[in-house]
């Protein structure tokens, strides 16, 4: 294992956990800022449209900087969006210093990938980008459970000063690395142009559907468990844990069938798994036994969906590969986002039982989008290669 990619991938993993830890003391922010826990669950979308927005567009503004220097600028703006999070006094104020962090991750997560790409041999380029890219599934097993419990035991500050020192402590390995010159440069519109193809633009749907609908139920797992928990908050930091631990699991497996199977049969079986799971969930997760099943299913389909997708634009567009992949990495943040208010609408309007129920609605649009997409891919070839970006061998669709 480079060490050099474990210094990425804990700076993934940072981003991650910051990503997902703050759905786990939601009610803490909600009493700290005497204000209702779906507006405090804005924080999250605020973090994560930001991030999706801003992905290309820093992509671009930095294309011209030596790699080390995009990430530990991205590192630096990070730590001082969690450092405000932590001090700022009134919920306006930490909804701009959640943007802030979101840029931050915006700045390092696709200079991180184009860094693990360019430090490895052609043929080593798929596994050293899974490793970096792995430090956000570790995120969902350890940053965000550690997190949600640091939380539990004082106050919910604390949770953001913790994520605060991951990021520092990945900034101190990053500037370790070799300073290395920026690929070739491209401009806004040729990062978004991929997506004027029918076949990568039904794909990146799929994603942001099936992410709306996971995340609509994520962002308030503190109240669509509360059953489960009784409100206590190391029992959902274990469930945060084992849910996870689930998603390692499904995105490791994921990887090995779609090479077995292909994209489309994983797509397909994790959807419709994943749909069942949350159309159900509010008549089994009334137990911490019940809600642990729900999460293992829904931690092993849920994540088993991301590689598969991945696969899938590769093999539209074998050439583009970086930017089809860093359009995903929008879409899922985009998803998240509309999550963080629709799962807000859902519990003005109706109540925590009916979240899982709107999330396998979503799920369900997905499953249609990706079906779509992969009749628009029969019989059409990849898309050619363009030079600039980086050349990846065509995958089973």
């Amino acid at each position: 294992m480079d060490i050099r990619l474990l210094v990425l991938a804990l700076g993934t993993f940072s981003i991650g956990t910051d990503s997902f830890v703050v759905a786990g003391i939601l009610p803490d922010v909600a009493r700290s800022f005497d204000i209702g826990v779906a507006t405090a669950g804005q924080l999250i979308t605020v973090y994560a449209l930001t991030y999706a927005l801003m992905t290309p567009v820093m992509a671009t503004v930095t294309a011209h900087w030596q790699r080390r220097t995009v990430l530990v600028a991205g590192l630096l703006v990070f730590i001082a969006g969690n450092v405000l999070t932590a001090i700022l006094p009134t919920y306006d104020l930490v909804l701009a210093s959640r943007a802030l962090a979101g840029l931050g991750g915006a700045i390092f997560t696709p200079a991180a990938s184009a860094t693990a790409a360019a430090l490895v041999s052609p043929e080593r380029r798929g596994r050293a980008l899974a490793i970096v890219m792995a430090g956000l599934s570790g995120a969902t097993a350890l940053g965000a459970p550690i997190g949600t419990l640091v939380g539990s035991l004082g106050d919910w500050r604390l949770t953001m000063w913790f994520v605060a020192a991951l990021g520092l402590l990945a900034m101190v390995g990053v500037r370790m690395l070799p300073q290395m010159m920026p690929p070739p440069a491209l401009r806004l519109w040729e990062r978004l142009a991929p997506v004027a193809d029918s076949r990568v633009a039904m794909t990146l749907l799929t994603t942001l559907f099936v992410l709306s609908g996971l995340y609509t139920v994520y962002t308030y797992i503190s109240i669509a468990f509360e059953r489960a928990t009784d409100g206590d908050g190391s029992r959902l930091a274990a469930l945060i844990s084992i849910w996870g631990v689930a998603a390692i699991v499904g995105n490791l497996l994921a990887g090995s069938l779609t090479d077995k199977f292909g994209s489309r049969r994983i797509i397909n079986i994790s959807l419709m798994v994943a749909i069942l799971d949350f159309a159900f969930m509010p008549m089994v997760n009334g137990t911490f036994a019940g809600a642990s099943v729900v999460l293992i299913i829904w931690g092993l389909a849920g994540w088993g969906i991301l590689v598969p997708q991945q696969h899938r634009l590769i093999g539209i567009a074998p050439g583009k590969a970086p930017l089809v992949i860093a359009l995903n990495a929008a879409a899922i943040y985009v998803g998240v986002s509309l999550s963080g208010a629709l799962g807000a609408v859902v519990l003005q309007v109706l109540d925590p039982g009916f979240l899982g129920p709107v999330g396998a609605v979503l799920i369900l649009v997905g499953l249609v989008t990706a079906e779509l997409a992969n009749r628009l891919i029969v019989g059409r070839a990849p898309m050619p290669v363009v030079s600039g970006t980086a050349s990846e061998s065509s995958q089973r669709t």
